[in-house]
């Protein structure tokens, strides 16, 4: 069964075949494109890192503008260490910290901190760790009574609105972190879509305790490393928790708890699928989020005027302005604490900034957002564009659907600007524009490497035939080469060699193939470089055409050109192979060839069966061309031309031959022999012969057999190489002397050998 599947396939393959090849051009960029779309839908990680790149240019070309807001940082940077000691402080300096903070008028105070472990500088904390003694024992009693550092900075917090931040981890553990602001949703539960830990790092209870909020100070980076997205809703286990920005913000407002709403909440639609978060209300901010309950980060260049040195804070000279009703953020900028994240416009920004900038973002409602139809729109983009130039590549070509190509790049690059900059769309250029680039490179190469196998075709199929020049403007031009056959203006040549059987008595079969090779070799020659077309060889005889299958006006020029230049040729090689003969001590046969020339439509296209064929001519003119190479020995001249070849060559050395009914024609043709080129029809003397000929053929056809005879020998003496042209004519008069053609004769003679 597979076997004769597989041979179905096979046939089914075979007989489709060119008309698979003739398309490829489209199946296969059009495959390219599914593929592409496939790959787009299906959201893989590396085409969400192309679209953030995307995203990160257009935040550098166009960042937040900082605007004034109620947001500082209070930044243990370097020079705070060095003033203040180094990190982890005593908790007293964290509560003198809060405590001047909150007499600055500070809204909310948070911690980018988390307080885990209890102070080791307690004064209990330290004794522990002396020897035991009488007196270490007294001192022990003596510090039981002072106050610990962690309630001394507990007492600080509970003060003032303090929010303390946790770290959620992979590692599983038993801390659940408090939760100060219940969740409410609507909608689909949130609790698939956030990020989900299995354990965390929290402060110490009675820290906790004392905190207004607790929120987690959680970055989520994208695979590669960079911090694109702030989460405002995380998860550990079944308890959903807030982030520190978020956190922050409640705190500030005084509100009770966040609302969550998802999809399948009234408003929101998800389609029938479950697509999740869409946004977290916190107090009177509503703040769209991607699915997970992250907003993306829409940063401003690093600004002085936000970040404010921990060592100031202690300074008398502080200015209370610079923190009152502010939202103050506490974290560390200090290269030796490594909380520095990398973002679309800083590799290396503090932690503690980025949740200020987050919280500025909601505060003025600047938000970056990747709209539900953004997928849908960028793929039916993709297909619209990329059947487009499958459609017009092949109209268009190239270059027109190059422009085409770049205009719709531009227009998704454009767009996507266009979106960011007024409305803070996420759109992705990147993904369409890398579809139409695949799109027109496929379609491109697939028609170039066509194009190349047909020229080669072309090459290989006429290089024999044709000189190498026009082979190569065939090559260039394929489309001029109709194979399917075409009736078309043309001249024939055929050409022969009179008495072939007796020169080929003076050669054995291996000579006699060398005679032949060096005497059509250059008569090809003379063909080619006059734009003809070597049909065939028969024999000693060969056929050519012009006029195909490239266009040549000059076709009845260009063969008369080329007969005339064969008999010169021949001349030479006449004196060459009697020398050799002579050489040899052979007897030499003097070669003689007959040329005949006509012109008229004829089909000419690839003409054979389904095995073997051949580009060839056939028609009536070219049956004529044969007849009159074959009258060019009774008549004594070497070429013999058709009226229409006259016609169209009215300048070259011509005499009328006669009206002749050739063999197997019942109409009669004027025929002409060929005796040389237009500078010999110039000359005085050519032109009293052919005024005195055709005097000659008048008083012939008129029955003047006197007259006729007196002009026959003016001619010879003209032209003394006629002679068995007008001996011809004279035997006829003869004949007619004696039985009288009759009075309709017109002229004509009815040829009875081919």
């Amino acid at each position: 069964m597979a076997r004769r599947r597989l041979r179905a396939a096979l046939q089914w393959y075979k007989t489709r075949r060119r008309a698979i090849q003739g398309w490829a051009h489209v199946i296969i960029p059009a495959l390219l494109l599914l593929g592409l779309v496939s790959i787009r839908v299906a959201e893989l990680g590396w085409v969400e890192q192309i679209q953030h790149k995307a995203f990160d240019g257009f935040q550098r070309a166009r960042p937040r503008p900082y605007e004034p807001a109620p947001v500082r940082v209070v930044d243990i940077d370097d020079p705070s260490l060095s003033r203040l000691g180094q990190w982890p402080w005593p908790r007293t300096l964290v509560a003198r910290l809060v405590s001047r903070l909150n007499e600055l008028g500070a809204s909310v105070i948070a911690f980018d901190a988390v307080f885990a472990e209890p102070d080791r500088t307690s004064p209990q904390r330290v004794v522990d760790l002396w020897p035991r003694g009488p007196d270490t024992d007294a001192l022990r009693r003596l510090t039981a009574r002072l106050t610990d550092h962690d309630r001394i900075l507990a007492e600080a917090v509970g003060r003032a609105r303090v929010v303390l931040g946790f770290a959620l981890i992979t590692e599983p553990n038993d801390v659940v972190p408090a939760v100060k602001g219940p969740f409410a949703y609507a909608g689909d539960g949130p609790l698939a879509y956030v990020d989900d830990f299995k354990g965390a790092v929290a402060n110490l209870p009675e820290l906790e305790r004392a905190a207004a909020g607790n929120g987690s100070f959680n970055f989520i980076p994208e695979r590669d490393g960079m911090a694109r997205r702030a989460p405002l809703v995380l998860r550990r286990g079944q308890t959903l928790l807030p982030s520190l920005c978020a956190e922050a913000l409640r705190v500030a407002q005084g509100a009770g708890n966040y609302a969550v709403k998802s999809s399948g909440a009234s408003g929101e639609s998800g389609f029938g699928a479950h697509t999740g978060i869409t946004r977290v209300k916190i107090g009177r901010y509503v703040v769209p989020t991607d699915a997970h309950g992250r907003v993306w980060l829409y940063c401003t260049q690093t600004v002085p005027e936000r970040t404010i040195p921990a060592w100031r804070i202690f300074d008398k000279k502080m200015d209370r302005s610079l923190i009152e009703g502010g939202i103050i953020f506490v974290g560390t900028s200090a290269a030796g604490l490594k909380d520095m994240r990398a973002t679309s416009l800083n590799p290396a920004v503090p932690g503690v900034e980025i949740h200020a900038n987050v919280a500025e973002q909601i505060l003025h409602g600047r938000f970056l957002r990747r709209p539900d139809w953004a997928t849908g729109g960028e793929v039916l983009y993709m297909i619209a564009l990329g059947l487009l130039l499958l459609v017009l590549l092949p109209r268009l070509g190239a270059l027109w659907s190059a422009l085409v190509g770049a205009a719709g790049i531009a227009a998704a690059i454009g767009f996507s600007w266009r979106m960011f900059a007024l409305k803070g769309f996420l759109i992705d250029p990147v993904f369409p524009c890398l579809a139409i680039v695949a799109v027109y490179m496929s379609s491109t190469l697939i028609s170039y490497l066509k194009s190349e196998t047909e020229r080669n075709q072309v090459r290989h199929a006429f290089s024999r035939y044709m000189h190498p020049k026009l082979v190569e403007e065939l090559a260039k031009h394929p489309e001029k080469l109709r194979l399917g056959g075409e009736t078309r203006g043309m001249t024939v040549l055929f050409c022969d060699i009179r008495g072939f059987t007796t020169i080929s008595e003076q050669f054995d079969a291996h000579g006699l193939t060398q005679m032949i090779n060096k005497f059509l070799t250059p008569m090809t020659e003379i063909i080619m470089e006059h734009r003809g077309y070597i049909d065939k060889y028969i024999g000693d005889c060969i056929m050519a055409f012009w006029n195909a299958p490239l266009d040549d006006p000059g076709h009845a020029v260009n063969a008369c050109v080329s007969a005339l230049a064969m008999h010169a040729r021949l001349d030479e090689l006449e004196a060459v192979w009697r020398a050799e003969a002579e050489k040899e001590g052979r007897k030499y046969v003097p070669i003689h060839i007959g040329v005949g020339l006509n012109t008229g439509n004829c089909c000419v296209g690839n003409m054979g069966s389904d095995q073997r064929f051949n580009y060839s001519v056939l028609g009536d003119d070219v049956n004529l061309a044969s007849r009159l190479e074959g009258q060019s020995k009774p008549y004594g001249v070497s070429t013999v031309i058709g009226p229409r070849t006259r016609e169209l060559a009215p300048d070259f050395a011509a005499l009328e031959l006669d009206l002749i009914k050739v063999k197997g024609k019942t109409k009669p043709v004027r025929i002409s022999a060929l005796l040389g080129a237009p500078s010999l029809a110039r000359e005085p003397d050519f032109k009293k012969h052919e005024e005195t000929h055709n005097r000659m053929l008048a008083a012939y056809r008129s029955q003047s057999w006197d007259e006729a005879e007196d002009l026959l020998a003016e001619c010879r003496n003209l032209r003394p190489g006629l002679e068995k042209l007008y001996g011809l004519y004279e035997d006829r008069i003869r004949a007619f002397r004696a039985a009288p053609p009759g009075a309709d004769w017109d002229g004509t003679f009815t040829a009875t050998s081919k």
